[in-house]
């Protein structure tokens, strides 16, 4: 049983991140940051022509938290379509890791965010508009 407000798993991906580094040649790169605590996430994905994602990597500046979040959201999105990505919500990255602290969601927010903001670089570099990412997502809150 992990010591302290933190899971194991939580722990485990801030002691060992899967995924951490960068993608030369992504063709979607995302970034937030969240002012009040100083965080910045950084998302590369590599999408194949069928819109599956092949290989993605993160850069996290932050918190165990926030580390441990975008680790784990990597792990969520490998071999997943484009649109599977608009599903991973926070909250799938919270219990994938086992809970968050209330005080530490935030950092599941900003992984949602930043795979969102990956998505958006993605259809701009295809030269397509990314308000697409805006009418798959709100297809998706519909359907659930």
């Amino acid at each position: 049983m992990a010591k302290g407000p933190y899971s194991e798993t939580v722990m485990d991906h801030f002691m060992n991140p899967r995924n951490m580094g960068e993608i030369e040649d992504a063709n979607g790169v995302g970034e937030v940051g969240n002012p009040a605590c100083g965080d910045v996430m950084k998302i590369f994905l590599k999408i194949d022509d069928n819109n599956i994602v092949e290989d993605v990597k993160f850069k996290t500046f932050g918190c165990g938290a926030a580390i441990a979040s975008s680790s784990m959201a990597t792990e969520l999105m490998i071999g997943k379509s484009v649109e599977e990505l608009l599903q991973l919500t926070n909250d799938a990255i919270v219990d994938a890791l086992g809970g968050l602290p209330p005080a530490k969601i935030h950092c599941s927010v900003m992984a949602e965010e930043a795979i969102e903001d990956a998505l958006r670089n993605f259809y701009k570099s295809k030269g397509k508009d990314d308000s697409i990412v805006d009418e798959m997502k709100a297809k998706i809150t519909k359907e659930n």
